[in-house]
């Protein structure tokens, strides 16, 4: 039987690897470069212009139909990409793929802006209000409406109701083994902690979510990078150096070194790639079924925010968490088998070792927490597209429970075909949504000219006026 079922894995994995390595690899990047193409480079173009309309507008009150605040939907979607996958999840990238990773990271995020861009615009034009007069939407909503493929949409939100269980399982024992090893805490004490915690949060619905992701992170982000920037900038010398360790190896294979297995760039790219779209979903559709809930007064208003959080997510987070590994020479230190450890140590190397394991440990508790009450979200609203209000408190529960079965490292067997259902998630929402470009540049192009050129016109007759007064 154990022979039985490492056959079984090896093939998983096998399948998983080759379809991250090479189909999904291509969809992706040819898929965002199309839709770059499509919205004639908008994120590159009027990146200034998302900055303020994101950022700069964090605290101006909105009363625009929807049920939470912009900001709101941006903090709910970034707690189920910031934390883990940021944190852990580049290191795993860099000991497995080299730091070539980091590059292929910088590449999905450039063109992922585009695809996010686009999952949350259709998500807004496509949404609804359900029996309780939420909004809600996401890609089973405009891959139902806008081409008619129900089958399609069942699938993904069938494949994206199943995929979050194994999902929450991971992300529950990253951080039970984590608080073990930091303080010894037992994982039955911090499984029961996460399941209460997370569920004061989701019975809440997406008001009490978004209050508290609005609360903790923002400041838990910056608090995060504070720390990474401070090791990274007392090791600055060795800067130069790791990024020409970075876009080298992008391209050529790395031997083995200390710690480090060595990497050729088929590796590279298919963990850089990989981890890129886990730590900002673009692809996924999954952040539109949190914006949908927001309040806005056109698709690509909201939709900025997409472009927002991928450069805070990849070009921002995961690039600081990348740097802080590679300039202390952490990812040469740490072998493969340990490297979610990795960051701790190169924290623990400016700061002593014991703050670097408490310091992670604590934040990945508070960031898991938010995560996990994200995709709870997530999962109850494909239950109740697909079976009504009632399955999705049934799943709830599901979920939460799987968040304590995974805190104490129980049915791990299922953990082996998150890779391979998210594959299936994805290829559910990008196909769809390439299928949708015209309507994606439609309604990029009527907010070019019908809202930015007259926010435009009407900014320069102000200064105007300004200037005749004051002359």
């Amino acid at each position: 039987m154990g022979d039985l079922w490492n056959s079984i894995k090896e093939g998983i994995t096998t399948i998983s690897d080759f379809l991250w390595t090479y189909p999904l690899a291509i969809i992706l990047i040819l898929g965002g470069i199309f839709l770059t193409i499509r919205i004639k480079f908008f994120q590159f173009r009027f990146f200034g212009h998302v900055l303020h309309q994101t950022i700069g507008q964090i605290f101006k009150k909105t009363k625009k139909k929807g049920t939470i605040t912009p900001f709101q939907a941006f903090t709910s979607a970034l707690a189920s990409t910031a934390g883990a996958t940021n944190i852990v999840g580049v290191p795993i990238a860099i000991s497995l793929g080299g730091p070539g990773a980091l590059f292929w990271m910088w590449l999905v995020a450039l063109i992922g802006m585009a695809t996010k861009y686009s999952e949350i615009l259709l998500g807004m034009k496509y949404r609804e209000k359900n029996d309780k007069n939420i909004w809600v939407g996401g890609p089973q909503y405009y891959i139902k409406k806008a081409l008619g493929w129900k089958w399609v949409s069942t699938a993904f939100a069938f494949f994206l109701m199943i995929e979050l269980i194994p999902s929450t399982m991971v992300q529950s024992n990253s951080i039970a083994t984590q608080t073990e090893g930091a303080f010894g805490w037992p994982v039955e004490i911090t499984g029961m902690v996460m399941c209460a915690a997370i569920a004061i949060v989701v019975f809440g619905g997406i008001k009490r979510i978004a209050k508290v992701t609005d609360k903790m992170v923002p400041g838990m982000v910056l608090i995060y990078l504070a720390v990474c920037f401070y090791v990274i900038f007392a090791n600055i010398d060795q800067i130069p150096n790791v990024f020409g360790l970075i876009f080298t190896h992008a391209f050529t294979p790395i031997s083995a070194t200390g710690g480090f297995a060595g990497a050729a760039v088929a590796q590279a790219l298919r963990w850089g790639i990989a981890r890129g779209l886990y730590s900002n979903e673009a692809g996924l559709g999954t952040a539109s079924i949190a914006h949908a809930a927001a309040k806005t007064d056109h698709p690509s208003r909201q939709a900025l925010w997409g472009i927002f959080s991928v450069f805070v997510d990849t070009i921002v987070i995961c690039t600081v968490s990348g740097l802080t590994v590679l300039v202390t020479g952490a990812w040469q230190e740490v072998g493969g088998s340990d490297a979610s450890n990795m960051i701790n140590v190169a924290i623990g190397s400016e700061f002593g070792d014991a703050f670097g394991g408490s310091f992670i440990t604590v934040f990945l508790l508070f960031f898991v927490i938010t995560t996990i009450g994200v995709l709870v979200f997530y999962g109850e609203k494909q239950a109740e597209y697909l079976f009504g209000l009632r399955a999705a408190k049934i799943m709830r529960i599901v979920y939460i429970v799987a968040v304590f079965v995974g805190a104490i490292g129980g049915l791990q067997f299922v953990w082996q075909f998150l890779d391979l259902i998210l594959a299936f998630v994805l290829l559910t929402n990008i196909i769809p949504l390439l299928f949708l470009h015209k309507e994606i540049a439609a309604l990029t192009d009527d907010y070019v000219n019908r809202v930015y050129k007259k926010r435009t016109k009407k900014r320069k007759v102000q200064l105007f006026d300004e200037e005749e007064d004051a002359s």
